[in-house]
């Protein structure tokens, strides 16, 4: 957590940490190698929330995969723990952040990236390096490294589903 904490303050302007392992933040786009923020301020609005097992938040990180697939087959492991990166914008440029700063994370604290797509997304993202897994029910998602979270980044038209 100390190492996750020391990126998030090097790549903000505003740090707050509300409990163990909650960040709210304003990112510096340019700090994760964005250049095109779309004509808007390249400070932008994230929260990170980490949820598990001697973190914080334990019981909303079990409901909220009580409904989810067995994701062991797809990702060969069972998670126990889970990052939320969360923009309070929907521009361009915050779908983006959102992506390049999870792939951030992911680099110091290991894991796969859960994406939901939007239908017409399955095909673009099938092709991808760092793809783990896909599937398309209950709904369509690809799992994938931080390698992938970059490589999806840099499509044309990239929009996360919310």
């Amino acid at each position: 957590m100390q190492r996750l904490r020391e990126l998030l303050v090097r790549s903000s302007s505003h740090f707050e940490e509300k409990r163990a392992g909650e960040y709210d933040l304003n990112i510096h786009a340019e700090s994760l190698g964005i250049t095109d923020t779309g004509g808007v301020d390249g400070l932008r609005p994230v929260m990170v929330s980490l949820k598990g097992p001697g973190i914080g938040d334990e019981a909303i990180f079990m409901a909220e995969h009580a409904d989810e697939v067995d994701q062991e087959p797809l990702i060969g492991f069972t998670p126990t723990h889970a990052v939320d990166v969360i923009a309070f914008c929907n521009r361009p440029v915050d779908h983006v952040v959102t992506a390049l700063l999870t792939a951030a994370v992911m680099d110091v604290i290991g894991g796969v990236a859960n994406a939901e797509l939007h239908e017409d997304q399955v095909p673009i993202v099938a092709g991808l390096p760092g793809i783990v897994a896909t599937m398309k029910d209950p709904w369509p998602a690809a799992y994938g490294s931080a390698e992938f979270l970059r490589a999806w980044a840099r499509q044309p038209g990239f929009r996360l589903v919310k």
